[in-house]
């Protein structure tokens, strides 16, 4: 086993597939990153209610959490890591083209959940291959590939929102399928020339029989168990804010889409700064610590901008909210890797993104319905209860060596 491990960890020199992935996973990020901007308007246009708001969402995540699970299967089986990247990078961008066309809610419900299909590929894919090529610094390394997902999540607001101020929401969309195009065409070139191409290696995929009696033994695991229903509560706080911030701002405070825009960036480039710092603190201090503080963190500054209300104070704490929101999200990957099995890596990280599916489905519904009977900021004081549930779960967790 420590033969393959060595055969498949980069040299230390050899960053060039960390960046190509974290490339990729920014393309996965911007779409969707794009379409929380529009969902104010597309809201006003179908006259819709926060709960309906909310359940566009929740049927793209419902989807995700569907399809993961065998996504990570896939991963395991197959193994071909470059062929399943390139195909989720499409899988993402194409269904939200079809979104310009349609004035169907129910349609609109559909393309939705395409995305989430797409999406559920991903994951299971890269986050292994990261875990595996760089073994001695899997923190920091997932925490730049967060980084990649952050720098689509800030960027698209921004240019997004401008746009906005020209052209229709419709024509955005249609135009937006640009980036898409390009940087799928330079994953397609560059991932060909790396090892994580279309032909299996020595060591990277399994039998079915394999898969199936290593199965049960990982789905007994009590650290995978714990991660994954604290990141399910995790992801409900995160789907959630980011389904009704814009929400907020745009119709309660009365804000531009550009402005909107803006502070979406402030949000996600918090999170981009942050996740390197936890990542590299993790490393060294303990996945746990880190954990926790920011998910602490996370909660008190949650209420505190449901307290602020209409003040500027809240517009203040959006990027002191995303520096510790997004911190977690590498640091719990590479926590869970730690924890479970090597060779089932990809279905480990398919039962995370499931969970995180599943309270991303769960989150933006239910905060639409306690905003649609006590007011949208109430949804701020739940979110902030549902990261302290998130917490408990980490204060459960078995030590490991790495704690």
């Amino acid at each position: 086993m420590s033969s393959v491990v060595a055969a498949e960890a980069a040299p230390r020199h050899a960053w060039r597939e960390l960046w190509l992935i974290s490339i990729g996973h920014g393309l996965t990020h911007w779409y969707p990153a794009t379409f929380y901007l529009l969902l104010p308007l597309i809201g006003n246009e179908l006259g819709l209610s926060y709960s309906q708001i909310g359940l566009i969402i929740t049927c793209q995540y419902l989807a995700s959490a569907v399809a993961n699970v065998p996504g990570g299967v896939l991963v395991d089986t197959v193994g071909r890591k470059g062929l399943l990247m390139a195909i989720s990078l499409f899988w993402v961008g194409f269904p939200y083209l079809l979104i310009s066309f349609t004035h169907s809610y129910a349609m609109l419900l559909v393309c939705v959940a395409l995305v989430g299909f797409g999406n559920s590929l991903w994951h299971p894919t890269a986050i292994p291959t990261l875990g595996n090529r760089y073994p001695d610094r899997k923190g920091l390394v997932l925490s730049v590939h967060g980084m990649g997902g952050n720098v689509g999540d800030a960027i698209a607001p921004v240019v997004i929102g401008a746009a906005l101020a020209v052209f229709s929401w419709r024509e955005v969309v249609v135009l937006n399928v640009a980036p898409g195009l390009v940087v799928a065409l330079l994953m397609f070139t560059m991932l060909g020339t790396i090892s994580l191409g279309a032909k299996k290696t020595h060591g990277e995929g399994q039998s079915l029989a394999q898969y199936v009696a290593s199965l049960g033994g990982l789905l007994r695991n009590r650290a995978l168990s714990l991660l994954c229903i604290s990141s399910c509560f995790r992801s409900m706080t995160q789907t959630a804010l980011l389904t009704f911030l814009p929400v907020y701002l745009a119709n309660d405070m009365g804000y531009s889409p550009a402005i909107v825009g803006a502070c979406l960036f402030a949000l996600q480039a918090a999170g981009f700064a942050a996740a390197p710092v936890a990542g590299h603190l993790s490393d060294r201090m303990g996945r746990k610590q880190i954990v926790i503080a920011s998910m602490l963190t996370t909660a008190v500054v949650l209420a505190a901008m449901a307290f602020a209300g209409h003040s500027p104070i809240f517009i203040g704490l959006i990027a002191v909210l995303g520096f510790f929101m997004y911190a977690t999200r590498p640091v719990i990957q590479a926590w869970l890797l730690e924890t479970t099995p090597r060779h089932m890596g990809g279905s480990s990280i398919g039962v995370l993104f499931g969970a995180q599916a599943i309270g991303a489905a769960l989150g933006p519904l239910a905060a639409g319905l306690v905003a649609d009977s006590h007011g949208l900021l109430a949804a701020f004081y739940f979110l902030a209860a549902t990261i302290v549930i998130a917490n408990v779960f980490v204060f459960w967790m078995p030590k490991t060596a790495e704690q």
